[in-house]
């Protein structure tokens, strides 16, 4: 049991930059000793120097979370210097634009390695001290593309698929520890930079989609589910409900995102990239990105009214046409 007064604790992947480094910095607002893990030690020091400018404190250590005994040193470390883990957080995650019949099968593979085994490498380090607490919160960090498909990044939505199966495999093997708590947070695209350090071998320059939220709105609501935890949390709240009426009319909204898709998601052509996808980039980490949206939500609301317009339109001319080729072929 945690002492009164004593800090509590966490680790968090993916620490270097982005939504993991708002995250590491909202868990020093509240006191929280936190653990940083990602592959650019430089940059984990400066997040790390940002925790304790918030009050928290902060242990730097070097993880790539492809390599299970790396992410087993990662426990150990942080076992070794504060003696117990309170929450882990499997947010490191890595992008390649690209359809599934493109880019190179290894480039593939290590989109699942590391969004996919990097979270199983996390849930086998720190489940084993949690039922030795007999408490602890594992959250992972899914996607809206947990639960719907997306033309140009298929195995990273492969990746998110099978991480809410990892957290809902891990519920039922946990169904006796009422103490031990297993999160997915579902956010809808975030302002880091993400976009920016992608590997992409789709030959197109590529921005966020609106709308766009902010890396420290989803932090909050990371934070929050660390010392409230509920099985699921979607971020915006509203997500869901697209989610809701894409179970009602699936052909419609994948021909509606398919078109936002490429109308805003892609722009100008430019040459392939690895980006971060097997080695950092040399890029100074931050928070947030450099690939805003290419137009603004009002105006992307205005264009979705009328392309659904369009898709229902041309829906109800091809059963036209379908029920005329029909009739007159008897």
């Amino acid at each position: 049991m945690r002492r009164a007064g004593e800090s509590r604790v966490a680790v968090v992947t993916g620490a270097s930059s982005g939504l993991g480094r708002a995250t590491a910095y909202g868990l020093a607002e509240r006191g929280w000793r936190v653990a940083l893990a990602a592959r650019r030690e430089g940059e984990l020091e400066r997040t790390a120097a940002g925790c304790r400018e918030r009050g928290g404190e902060a242990l730097v250590v070097p993880t790539d979370v492809t390599h299970e005994d790396a992410v087993m040193h990662l426990a150990e470390a942080t076992l070794s210097s504060w003696g117990r883990i309170d929450a882990w957080i499997n947010n490191a995650g890595v992008t390649l634009f690209a359809p599934l019949e493109g880019g190179s099968l290894a480039d593939h593979r290590q989109v699942i390695e590391t969004n996919l085994h990097g979270a199983l490498h996390g849930a086998r380090a720190v489940v084993p001290v949690f039922r030795r607490q007999g408490r602890g919160t594992l959250i992972n960090i899914g996607s809206v593309l947990s639960k719907i498909g997306h033309a140009f990044v298929p195995s990273y939505v492969i990746s998110k698929f099978a991480l809410h199966g990892l957290s809902e495999a891990l519920r039922v093997e946990l169904a006796e520890c009422p103490d031990i708590h297993v999160c997915t947070v579902f956010p809808y695209a975030i302002d880091t930079p993400h976009f920016q350090v992608a590997a992409n071998d789709l030959g197109r320059h590529v921005n966020a989609m609106p709308p766009v939220q902010s890396p420290d709105q989803v932090a909050c609501a990371v934070v929050d589910l660390v010392e409230h935890p509920r099985r699921q949390r979607f971020v915006p709240r509203i997500a869901e409900l697209g989610l809701v009426i894409h179970r009602v009319f699936p052909r419609t909204m994948e021909r509606l995102l398919y078109r936002a898709l490429g109308r805003f998601h892609l722009g100008a052509p430019e040459p392939p990239v690895e980006g971060n996808l097997f080695r950092p980039t040399g890029e100074h980490a931050a928070v947030r990105g450099h690939r805003p949206p290419r137009l603004g939500t009002p105006a992307f609301l205005a264009w979705t009214a009328r392309e659904l317009l369009r898709i229902e339109l041309d829906a109800a001319r091809h059963r036209l046409q379908t029920w005329y080729v029909t009739r007159t072929t008897r």
